[in-house]
């Protein structure tokens, strides 16, 4: 099957429930992104963990990755 034509079948019948997202869970996101910023120290074996999360947050936030959805990302496997 054609990768394309997957994918638009997964997006139908998987929809990006971010899209919708409010404006209260959009800062709900910030609010979570900055506050694992906070705990960054500077070391990056450290901070890995910490790091991950706020880009799985940041993802959800611009509609990168769809949600709560079973669609592995192409781009980064997340």
């Amino acid at each position: 099957m054609n990768f394309f034509i997957l994918m638009t079948i997964l997006t139908i019948q998987y929809p990006l429930n971010n899209l919708i997202m409010s404006e209260i869970q959009q800062n709900e996101l910030r609010a979570q992104i900055e506050q694992l910023r906070s705990q960054l120290t500077g070391d990056m074996f450290a901070d890995m963990e910490t790091r991950d999360k706020i880009h799985n947050l940041e993802m959800q936030l611009n509609g990168t990755k769809p949600g709560g959805q079973y669609i592995v990302c192409v781009g980064c496997g997340s």
